[in-house]
Protein backbone atom coordinates (compact mmCIF):
# COMPACT_ATOMS: atom_id res chain seq x y z
CA UNK A 1 0.00 0.00 0.00
CA UNK A 2 2.96 2.38 0.26
CA UNK A 3 4.24 1.86 -2.38
CA UNK A 4 0.91 2.69 -4.34
CA UNK A 5 1.00 5.72 -2.40
CA UNK A 6 4.27 6.93 -2.85
CA UNK A 7 3.93 6.53 -6.63
CA UNK A 8 0.42 8.74 -6.36
CA UNK A 9 2.43 11.26 -4.66
CA UNK A 10 5.19 11.28 -6.77
CA UNK A 11 3.29 11.11 -10.15
CA UNK A 12 2.12 15.01 -9.57
CA UNK A 13 5.16 16.74 -9.62
CA UNK A 14 6.00 14.77 -12.93
CA UNK A 15 2.43 16.03 -14.84
CA UNK A 16 2.49 19.44 -13.51
CA UNK A 17 6.29 19.65 -15.08
CA UNK A 18 4.77 18.49 -18.44
CA UNK A 19 1.91 20.87 -18.13
CA UNK A 20 4.48 24.00 -17.68
CA UNK A 21 6.87 22.19 -20.15
CA UNK A 22 4.04 22.43 -23.18
CA UNK A 23 2.78 25.65 -21.92
CA UNK A 24 6.58 27.10 -22.12
CA UNK A 25 7.18 25.34 -25.52
CA UNK A 26 4.17 26.67 -27.34
CA UNK A 27 4.98 30.66 -25.42
CA UNK A 28 8.81 30.30 -26.95
CA UNK A 29 7.36 29.35 -30.04
CA UNK A 30 4.65 32.42 -29.88
CA UNK A 31 7.90 34.58 -29.34
CA UNK A 32 10.32 33.13 -31.84
CA UNK A 33 7.69 33.82 -34.84
CA UNK A 34 6.24 37.41 -33.74
CA UNK A 35 10.32 38.29 -33.52
CA UNK A 36 10.91 36.79 -37.32
CA UNK A 37 7.67 38.69 -38.31
CA UNK A 38 8.88 41.81 -36.42
CA UNK A 39 5.84 42.22 -34.58
CA UNK A 40 5.73 42.53 -31.02
CA UNK A 41 4.43 39.73 -28.42
CA UNK A 42 2.49 42.12 -26.12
Amino acid sequence: MTAVLTAYVLMWPVIVFGVLFTIVRGFAKDIKKSRDQGHPII
